[in-house]
């Protein structure tokens, strides 16, 4: 039947999601099908229903994985985008509400299978997959190492392994370049100080301006948000709002610690950002580190600014340990944007103290020492022992509890 789904097919489905749900174990689903059943009717078309219910249920208490191998149209693609990573197989694995057909007969566009629901489309266009494989052996084997960075349910931890050493960490101190305008590699930075460099990095292809990563420290695995100043100067927009809140929701609900490593000069400016819905989405990044329990480290690498610098893990946000490199800069604004506005006359009528200006502002607003000295960071310190402290940090808070209002759920920014 083309791997259809019918009414019998729907009830099987929903019995290993409860069963999974039961025994506390994590649910993979193999999709390969053509849809509801056209000849059940709406049989098939509840069954879907039934699917995707069970997949709320499941969410955050035991993670759930989709691997798309083949098509998944119409009301499947729901319960793919329902779990909590969705691992798609190119050319073969293709995701769509409604196909190419369809899209003809009411739009009168032709379009091909691959355009409209390819691996391409979904891992870097709508961020609908969060992996994009070659074959499915290579979507099997990422499947089990997926599940080696998680617990089998929300009440239990993470596996744990022995401690390795990071990846090039003599090299750390070269890796970030002293002038703050200078882009770099935040994966090479954070590859020197994981274990073994060891990055599972998930929605890759997906807004890169954003690292969102599973790893582990001293054999605990952690997830780890992280600007990347490779695109888009690191400036957090519309999509790496919602990709990094997603992440940090779910490393929340299943007890895994969040490390955050900031250099971002804030919200990407514009009429389209505006549009989009930078306001109500950037807001799903704060509301996420506000609302997560587990223990929460920050590193401050370089620039945190403006309302980027509090939706990036900043202390106040319940963030427990908060550490700051000496090239780090806290502000509410870069240097040159704010003499502009604070030393206007000045600069007009002396235009040969920009420079004095500068300085003077970095040391005293942008400082990272000054932000040691209103308590907003907890030390200034040497790059090579972050490593070091992250791990120690981790230690120290691994019986963390944390006490919150009672309450059904909070109300998520749309």
């Amino acid at each position: 039947f083309g791997g259809s789904l019918g009414e019998v097919v729907a009830e099987k489905v929903c019995k290993v999601q409860e069963l999974a749900l039961r025994q506390g174990a994590p649910c993979l689903a193999l999709h390969d099908s053509g849809g509801a059943r056209i000849q059940e009717g709406v049989e098939s078309m509840s069954g879907y229903v039934d699917v995707c219910f069970r997949n709320v249920q499941s969410s955050g208490v035991v993670p759930q994985l989709a691997l798309i191998m083949g098509p998944c149209a119409g009301g499947s693609v729901y319960s793919a985008a329902l779990s909590d990573f969705v691992i798609m197989v190119r050319p073969s694995g293709r995701m769509f509400v409604t196909g190419p057909e369809v899209v003809k007969a009411v739009l009168g566009e032709e379009v091909t299978l691959e355009e409209l629901g390819g691996a391409e489309v979904h891992g870097r266009g709508s961020g609908a997959a969060h992996f994009v494989v070659d074959d499915e052996p290579a979507a099997m084997a990422l499947a089990r190492r997926l599940l080696s960075f998680l617990p089998a349910n929300n009440l239990g931890d993470a596996p744990r392994t022995a401690p390795q050493d990071p990846v090039g960490s003599g090299g750390l101190l070269d890796l970030v370049p002293a002038e703050a305008n200078q882009s770099f590699d935040m994966r090479d930075v954070l590859a020197a100080i994981v274990d073994a460099g060891d990055l599972l990095e998930v929605h890759e292809l997906w807004a890169p301006n954003m690292v969102t990563t599973l790893a582990r420290l001293g054999g605990r695995a952690v997830g780890i948000v992280a600007n990347q100043s490779l695109h888009l100067a690191g400036t957090l927009d519309v999509d790496a709002s919602i990709k990094a809140a997603r992440f940090v929701r779910f490393c929340d609900a299943f007890n895994l610690p969040i490390v955050t490593f900031v250099d971002t000069p804030g919200y990407f400016p514009g009429k389209a950002q505006e549009f989009g819905g930078i306001i109500r989405n950037g807001a799903k990044l704060a509301f996420a580190y506000c609302e997560a329990t587990v223990p929460k480290l920050t590193v401050v690498v370089r620039k945190a600014y403006g309302g980027a610098y509090g939706s990036m893990g900043a202390r106040n946000t319940g963030v427990d340990l908060t550490w700051a490199w000496p090239t780090a800069e806290l502000a509410v604004m870069g240097a040159e944007g704010a003499i502009q506005i604070l030393y206007r006359r000045e600069l007009e009528a002396a235009p040969e103290r920009r420079e004095e200006l500068l300085a003077a502002y970095r040391e005293r607003f942008a400082s990272p020492y000054a932000a040691a000295e209103g308590g907003f960071v907890d030390d200034v310190i040497d790059p090579r022992d972050t490593r070091r402290l992250l791990i120690s940090g981790l230690e120290t808070l691994e019986g963390k509890r944390v006490e919150r209002p009672a309450r059904k759920h909070g109300s998520v920014p749309l």
